[in-house]
């Protein structure tokens, strides 16, 4: 089979443009690599499109190096820019996830520039790949093309709307939490509900506030727990020993969290310190749980677990508290039931965890339900067509797809193909913690040690 690459990434947002950064720094002479991605700029996905100042990372710029051994990276980057001229040290600073998109991006022209390899950047958006003469055959709407490998690295999927009636709702009364253009034109004294109480919903409610909304905002979850966030200067508790939890179960795991963080208070250390030590460790203490376990996991701590792992800027935190405390951030602790437009509003109907009824008149309803994880639901032609001929599998717990721990795709048989790899959040269901920079840029590295020297 005619070879067009031999190496082809599906996806060209962050965990793509990771991949083609380090293959292309560590390419052999000749080597062809291709991203396919539908947006125009790599680098960017649904994390990092965005263009509102106001949303920041959840991480500190000190932790955000594309390079795992060169941690200082991205601030080296951030010097050379004249917005950040005498800003003194940015290693402990939230900034604008903007400025991430333009740094990779920036990164990604430097590493095609002085690399021995090439790449090729290609707006289609595969829709199937199939296995032909020893290769692998990519297609898409009016061609194909042949490629010895194949990184699948597809990022964030959107959650639809849970209710009944969503389908009848188009924009501006329904509004989707990315949709950074629609958030902004909405008026200042609407009344907004947003469903999830997630990092996306952080994201939603800075748009409104940085564009002088003065309207009340319902914020509805089933669990009504909200992001917390981090301290300046989070220290890590050098007294948690991560290795005798992972010999424990999930119940004793958390019985032993809860005393050392009873502990680190008494020692004057906030929780987070316990949470960053934890961090570096999160894939080994998810892997070693058994699969009971995991789905206890999965079915009674994740969301508690979320709002701890998964924390927002100070910056962030003090806007949630600021208006929370003023009123205009209601609250509620309630399944999404039903949404259907009226005359003069969206009626939005749910139940709490007594079967009471709630109901919210509001002008505008926006998803904030977060990214999909059972792959079936994502939508995506691609990953329908490989698990229907068998290519993959769902992954463990039906989240994400069947890998190995390097991150070689199993096919229904369970069987491993060294040509074709995952990146980024469809390793979710084998390695949990897929989803962030420093899990994705190790995964990138990984692979362009495995595939940036071999032979086409």
């Amino acid at each position: 089979m005619h070879r067009d690459h031999d190496i082809a990434i599906v996806g060209g947002g962050a965990a793509g443009t990771l991949a083609a950064i380090h293959l292309l720094r560590q390419a052999r002479p000749g080597l062809r690599i291709a991203i396919y991605e539908p947006a125009p700029r790599p680098g960017e996905g649904v994390a990092y499109s965005t263009r509102r100042p106001e949303h920041l990372l959840n991480v500190p710029a000190g932790k955000m190096s594309a390079l795992p051994e060169e941690p200082a990276d991205f601030l080296h980057w951030l010097a050379g820019r004249a917005e950040y001229a005498g800003a003194g040290d940015l290693s402990g600073r939230y900034l604008p996830r903007r400025d991430y998109a333009a740094y990779l991006g920036q990164r990604l022209e430097e590493a095609r520039a002085s690399s021995p390899a090439t790449l090729e950047l290609h707006r289609h958006r595969i829709t199937a790949l199939q296995r032909r003469d020893g290769g692998l055959r990519l297609q898409w709407d009016g061609g194909s093309a042949g490629a010895a490998r194949v990184l699948l690295a597809t990022g964030n999927a959107l959650r639809p709307l849970p209710a009944r009636g969503a389908g009848a709702l188009a924009a501006p009364q329904l509004l989707q939490a990315w949709d950074s253009e629609g958030l902004a034109a909405i008026a200042a004294q609407a009344r907004v509900c947003i469903v999830g109480t997630g990092l996306s919903m952080v994201d939603v409610v800075l748009t409104l506030e940085a564009g002088g909304h003065r309207g009340p905002v319902h914020l509805l979850s089933r669990h009504g727990l909200l992001p917390l966030a981090h301290v300046p200067d989070s220290p890590v508790d050098a007294g948690l020993d991560v290795d005798a939890l992972l010999a424990l179960g999930l119940r004793a795991r958390l019985r032993a969290l809860r005393q050392r963080v009873a502990a680190a208070a008494a020692a004057g250390l906030p929780w987070q310190a316990v949470m960053e030590r934890l961090r570096p460790q999160v894939q080994a203490l998810w892997r070693s749980l058994d699969a009971a376990d995991q789905r206890r996991f999965l079915r009674h701590v994740v969301r508690y677990w979320d709002i701890h792992r998964h924390r927002i800027a100070p910056e962030a935190g003090a806007v949630l508290r600021q208006l929370a405390r003023s009123g205009r951030l209601q609250l509620h602790r309630a399944r999404l039931d039903r949404v259907a437009a009226a005359p003069r509003c969206v009626q939005v109907g749910a139940r709490d965890r007594h079967g009471r009824e709630l109901v919210l008149d509001v002008d505008h309803v926006v998803n904030a339900t977060g990214v999909e994880l059972r792959v079936q639901a994502m939508r995506n032609p691609l990953l329908e067509q490989l698990l229907g001929e068998g290519l993959a599998m769902p992954g463990a717990h039906g989240i994400g797809l069947a890998t190995d721990a390097d991150g070689r795709l199993l096919d229904a048989a369970g069987q491993a193909r060294g040509e074709l790899r995952v990146i980024g959040s469809l390793r979710i269901g084998e390695a949990w913690e897929s989803l962030a920079v420093p899990e994705l840029r190790v995964q990138a590295r990984d692979v362009a040690r495995a595939w940036a020297d071999l032979p086409a």
